[in-house]
């Protein structure tokens, strides 16, 4: 067994507030649920949300989307009461330019008690559209990880917001 890290009882009120959307779950039983044995050999569900902090597009050819275009983004992360629970950090590339654009993405989501690894593509960015990623790994409370990340777009100005709803699998 491994000892808890002196950031988990730094972070309970945090994660408290993150994962009281768990499964429609009140905050007080999800406060109790999560920190235990039997709580980390399930799913939970995790929303928040999003909003673009920096984006910043790499063009191969300026004007155009084209293959091989790089954008760099960061978003601060929200529980329903608007409090600040985290921040993604991802790096996409152009796989395919044009009206129809697709992306490969990596992104890695810092939330109390450790960070999320998610991959996969992305389409049409500029319709903002909804995308489904595969989460690949985690660390700390989400070592060994896996699940999906669906994310919806809630508004576009003034800056761009998202949900992610978190699906974690044990």
């Amino acid at each position: 067994m491994r000892p808890m890290r002196p950031i988990r009882a730094a972070c309970l009120g945090t994660a408290t507030a993150l994962v009281s959307l768990l499964a429609c779950t009140p905050v007080a039983a999800a406060a109790t649920d999560t920190g235990s044995a039997q709580a980390r050999d399930k799913a939970r569900i995790i929303t928040v949300l999003a909003e673009v902090q920096q984006l910043t597009r790499f063009p191969v050819t300026p004007g155009s989307v084209s293959q091989g275009d790089r954008a760099v983004v960061r978003s601060d992360l929200f529980d329903e009461a608007h409090n600040k629970v985290g921040e993604t950090h991802g790096a996409c590339t152009t796989t395919r330019g044009g009206p129809d654009e697709a992306q490969q993405c990596l992104v890695t989501y810092t939330l109390p008690g450790g960070q999320l690894t998610v991959q996969g593509m992305y389409f049409n960015y500029l319709d903002q559209g909804p995308f489904d990623n595969a989460i690949t790994g985690g660390t700390g409370e989400y070592e060994k990880a896996r699940g999906s990340v669906h994310a919806d777009t809630i508004a576009t100005s003034p800056r761009v917001v998202r949900r992610f709803t978190i699906d974690l699998k044990r």
